[in-house]
């Protein structure tokens, strides 16, 4: 079943064209249809000068930025431009109270003093090979699940191949079609430019996913080689011509996760099961979070990238529920697999190979949505929210002989760890979030800690708390040392053996619904190879996974409900909501950066046809999640922009893409470069950019 399911995928990817607002495309498959699409946009460039892996061309100017965020390359000698919130941990990392350059902003004047960012890397694709018939011959008579490790082995021939790439396969099409992506990797990063963090993140969580926008969101790193500044193989020239609507706009970048295949039930689940977990907790925990780092700059330091992170991903839930039940999207979906079933009915065959898929997929989805729901809470409470869990299992498996590797992995671990950690703030969320998760859930999935929690200390979230961060060993300096010395020491712990409760609760959650899960997997890659069986004419492209995709479409504005919203922001409407700042604190802007917009003067970055600095602006590219920082292209595959965010009304387009309504947003290139000239007067970084 697999190999021809496997078989059916590949001829549906042949006939993949391409809309000029929807689709997240693979480079190395842009066929000619595809390409005249874009030129008729306004594409100036063969798509062989979009992807040459036996050259040189567009995509190797673009960097996997940490796997996690997308990038550019903007000089000959490895500049790269990403977005603020993309370098927020490594400024944070750079940060102290003596020096905070989270808050003032940082400006290298020289390459002597950029600043290495331990642990940052970046990557570039080399070139992404067909892999599916490899995989497919060596699923032959396998079990699905077995997949994986199929995969890894491919990983590790071509890894002896190519020693000096980094190897990946990744599936498509839920596992319909199969690619292996080569990459190089670099891994000495240094911080060169980011602006002060009121302008790279102008707006916080109030704008956040929202538009219009006035968000300088960038921020500037450079590649360095065998302690060298990278000579570029490729980099983006940048554009300060603006655009008008219509304009032909493209981003390259990597996308990492969309679902729009997904059954209707599996999308019921994600909105009602698991967002409602992230939202409800994520709240409670980023109110004490907040109120201790207002308290306590240092604290502010040490958790802005973590509240940054948490708090984008519980707005970005809070959006995906209310626009897909704005949109109706689980009824769209609902007519789409009445179609499929209406379409499977009618041969034998096609009803043999998928007549019991959507039965059984509202069958197996049915059956664990209520433990779906609750894991989903657990893991917010007790893996992502209540940190002392992480240093307590490192601390578990601490090996006896003090000399040994592992101990040396173990200090560096804790020592990362502890750099950013807060004994009275997590002591407080443990309190919090006990009481919480309690009220959320079955009795059935209390960890056996509630047990002493409910006994000893009578029910007493905050008792508890106090009991284990005033009498652990874990939170000690010199933890280590005791414990190489007496490894008894944790048999009573406080801390050990509230993460041991843990810790047996996530094996028996992992030991529920294994059936259930295998067969959805397996129910939905069906699903999906019916989409694609039935519509071969129609255009396809596979779900992000953090592979390099194209988006290509055009500048455009958008109405919704009667509300007309325009496709750029100028320096008046930051100016204005900076006015606002005694009552939205989101809003405060430094009154030197006031001044400096105040004085009109913005040269040869002002917009010719506003005359004033245009600030963010929208396109219907087709972008999500990792696709922070993505370069934005004109017609001459020139910069115009970095992408950052979509738009509060079409959050539910990681599953279903609205073309009237979603649009990428993106910091203009020509404000990004008047804060660095401007601003930063960084003459060196214009130079070397060749403006």
């Amino acid at each position: 079943m697999i190999k021809k399911i496997l078989m059916a995928g590949v001829a549906a990817m042949s006939l993949l064209t391409a809309h000029a607002d929807e689709g997240m495309w693979m480079l190395n498959k842009i066929d000619q249809r595809t390409a005249d699409v874009m030129k008729e946009l306004g594409l100036q460039l063969t798509p062989r000068e979009l992807y040459n892996p036996e050259g040189v061309s567009l995509k190797d100017a673009v960097v996997d930025f940490g796997d996690f965020c997308s990038g550019v390359v903007v000089s000959p000698e490895g500049l790269v431009f990403t977005n603020h919130h993309c370098g927020f941990g490594a400024i944070q990392q750079l940060s102290t109270p003596e020096d905070d350059i989270l808050k003032n902003g940082f400006v290298a004047r020289s390459k002597e003093q950029e600043r290495p960012v331990e642990g940052l890397f970046v990557r570039f694709l080399d070139r992404t090979e067909d892999c599916t018939g490899r995989v497919m011959r060596a699923m032959n008579g396998l079990e699905p699940t077995k997949l994986d490790s199929v995969m890894q082995a491919v990983e590790k021939e071509y890894s002896k191949a190519y020693p000096d790439h980094y190897v990946l396969v990744k599936n498509y099409f839920n596992a319909n079609a199969f690619y292996v992506s080569l990459y190089k990797t670099y891994t000495d990063i240094r911080l060169v430019f980011t602006a002060p963090e009121t302008v790279g993140k102008f707006g916080g969580d109030t704008d956040n996913w929202m538009w219009p926008r006035q968000t300088c969101d960038f921020s500037v790193f450079r590649i360095y080689e065998n302690n060298q500044p990278l000579k570029s193989k490729r980099y983006a020239r940048i554009s300060l011509d603006g655009y008008q609507p219509g304009d032909y706009c493209m981003t390259i970048g990597y996308p990492g996760s969309t679902s729009r295949y997904l059954s209707s039930w599996g999308i019921d689940q994600r909105i009602n099961a698991r967002n409602v977990s992230t939202i409800q907790v994520r709240g409670l925990k980023q109110d004490v979070w907040k109120k201790h780092m207002e308290a306590d700059r240092n604290v502010g330091i040490k958790y802005a990238s973590k509240y940054a992170s948490s708090s984008n991903y519980w707005k970005n839930s809070i959006g995906m529920n209310k626009a897909i039940n704005d949109l109706q999207v689980i009824a769209e979906k609902q007519e789409l697999e009445g179609n499929i079933r209406r379409w499977y009915q009618s041969k034998p065959e096609l009803k043999r190979r998928f007549g019991q898929m959507l039965p059984e997929l509202e069958k197996d989805y049915n059956a664990i949505f209520r433990q779906v729901k609750a894991l989903g809470f657990f893991s917010e409470t007790f893996l992502r929210g209540i940190e002392i869990y992480r240093p307590a299992t490192m601390l578990a498996g601490l090996p006896a002989d003090a000399d040994s590797a592992e101990v040396k992995r173990v200090q560096e671990r804790l020592q990362a760890f502890f750099k950013d950690y807060d004994q009275a703030t997590d002591q407080e969320v443990m309190g919090v979030l006990l009481e919480n998760y309690r009220r959320q859930v079955d009795a059935a999935y209390l960890p056996d800690l509630y047990k002493e929690l409910d006994g000893r200390f009578k029910g007493d979230c905050k008792a508890y708390a106090k009991h284990i961060f005033q009498n652990t060993v874990i939170l000690k300096e010199d933890a280590v040392e005791r414990l190489l010395a007496d490894s008894t020491l944790l048999d009573k712990d406080p801390a050990f053996v509230y993460a041991q409760s843990v810790k047996n609760m996530v094996a028996e959650a992992n030991s529920r619904g294994v059936r259930e899960r295998e067969n959805i997997d397996y129910n939905e890659h069906l699903l999906t190879q019916a989409i694609l069986e039935r519509d071969q004419e129609t255009p396809h492209y596979s779900d992000a996974n953090f592979s390099m995709r194209l988006s290509y479409g055009y500048v455009q504005d958008y109405t919704n409900q009667g509300t007309h919203y325009d496709y750029f922001t100028t320096s008046k409407s930051l100016l204005d909501k900076a006015a606002k700042q005694q009552e939205i604190p989101d809003y405060e802007l430094e009154q030197h950066i006031i001044d400096l917009l105040q004085t009109r003067d913005f040269g040869r970055y002002a917009d010719k046809h506003t005359g004033d600095l245009n600030l963010c602006f929208l396109s219907n590219n087709d972008i999500t999640g990792g696709n922070s920082g993505s370069p934005m292209f004109n017609g001459r595959g020139e910069l115009i922009g970095l992408a950052f965010d979509g738009n509060w009304e079409a959050m539910s387009g990681d599953i279903s893409f609205d073309a009237d309504l979603q649009r990428c947003i993106g910091v203009d290139i020509r404000y990004v470069l008047f804060m660095i000239d401007r601003w930063g007067k960084a003459e060196n970084l214009i130079r070397e950019m060749g403006l």
